[in-house]
């Protein structure tokens, strides 16, 4: 195998170098020039690498003003951020308000429709019995006319029938006294006449002794005959066996008086004219019974008039609150329905009616303490607004 000459050159002169022997200057020159060749490659390399390390700090520094710019952007965008997020928190809090206010118009607006159907059907009911009370009244008016009629002609029966048991007392005392007097009259006549036969020189009194004696009798008969009329007439106002009956039980009613008891005792021997009597003081405490029985009466029927009167003028004055209640419900409801958005630009607090019912006061729950606040422009909160004004 061939070895190059310049090869060949090379190694030896390697090897003379190496052993420490004279090199020969054109190897020197050879190997300087490959220096010199080398040392102008490594410098053009070198300024290569030099422009190219500027350009690299250029970037750098360029980089770092970027990444300088960037962080700043970043900062800033870390703030909008920030403060977007804490709109965003508001807006949300305004919007769960909204929400909440939206739902408590709607709980409100149909608490006020059940409340005005309510009003309605209370108004009906309060109509019905108003008209219900109203012919109570009417039928308690007429039944107290009829007890006060019927009382009325109680009290003139009563009166009569006292005025004619008064008048059959002393009739009845006058028959006594004239049964007396008859039998003392019948006395003196056995006595005169006995007189009359022993004594012949006493004709003068003789004479004015009969003329009393006929004084006496026709007296006597005139009472007789106006007992027997006054019988005729008790006997044909009244019944004889039912006269009888409630004589009887009157008397036995009345036991405990010691006149009732001493007639009961000989209610055998009592003539058919005491027995009538004795009826009509029975009928005469009946009556007087029905008197008290329809005073009292009566007197419920007027506390209840007075009663129903108050109750219906109650009424009367509740419908008409549930009317001027209802119709400012629906003025309020319809008034509501036009200007939700003026009203809701304007910050106004809700606000229920003082007269509201105990119904209304259960299902609406109106938040008096909580104001509505109008929301914020939108051109405000954008973010190139942000951006501008920083």
């Amino acid at each position: 195998m061939d070895i190059p000459q310049d090869l060949d050159d090379y190694i030896k002169e390697s090897i003379d170098y190496t052993l420490g022997l004279p090199v020969s200057e054109r190897t020197l020159e050879t190997k300087l020039l490959a220096s010199e060749d080398a040392r102008k490659r490594l410098q053009d390399q070198y300024f290569v690498l030099y422009s190219r390390l500027k350009v690299k700090d250029e970037l750098i520094e360029r980089s770092k003003s970027e990444a300088c710019m960037s962080n700043q952007a970043v900062k800033r965008f870390v703030e909008a951020n920030q403060k977007l997020a804490l709109e965003c928190e508001n807006l949300l809090s305004q919007c769960s308000k909204l929400e909440r206010e939206c739902s408590l118009y709607d709980h409100d607006r149909e608490a006020l429709m059940e409340f005005g159907n309510e009003a309605d059907e209370r108004a009906k009911e309060a109509e019905i019995r108003v008209v219900e009370v109203e012919n109570d009244l009417k039928i308690l008016s007429e039944q107290l006319d009829f007890y006060k009629h019927q009382c009325d002609v109680r009290m003139v029966n009563e009166r009569k029938a006292t005025e004619e048991l008064i008048s059959l007392r002393q009739r009845v005392a006058e028959l006594e006294r004239l049964r007396s007097l008859e039998s003392q009259d019948n006395k003196v006549a056995c006595n005169k006449c006995s007189s009359f036969k022993t004594v012949d020189g006493n004709s003068h009194l003789q004479m004015s002794d009969d003329s009393d004696l006929m004084n006496v009798d026709s007296s006597a008969f005139s009472t007789n005959l106006e007992a027997h009329l006054l019988d005729s007439l008790i006997v044909s106002i009244t019944d004889k066996d039912e006269a009888a009956a409630n004589a009887h039980a009157f008397l036995e009613a009345n036991s405990g008086v010691e006149s009732c008891q001493g007639l009961l005792k000989i209610w055998d021997c009592l003539s058919p004219a005491t027995q009538n009597v004795i009826a009509l003081a029975s009928e005469i405490r009946a009556l007087q019974t029905d008197k008290e029985h329809l005073t009292t009466n009566l007197v419920r029927a007027e506390e209840e008039v007075k009663a129903l009167f108050e109750e219906n003028t109650i009424l009367d004055e509740e419908n008409k609150r549930l009317l001027r209640q209802c119709n400012r419900e629906r003025h309020h409801q319809g008034s509501g329905d036009k200007h939700t958005s003026s009203a809701s630009t304007k910050g106004k607090k809700r606000r229920s009616s003082p007269k509201t019912c105990s119904i209304i006061e259960r299902k609406i729950d109106f938040e008096q303490d909580l104001p509505r606040h109008p929301l914020s422009p939108i051109q405000y909160n954008s973010p190139n607004s942000r951006v501008y004004n920083n």
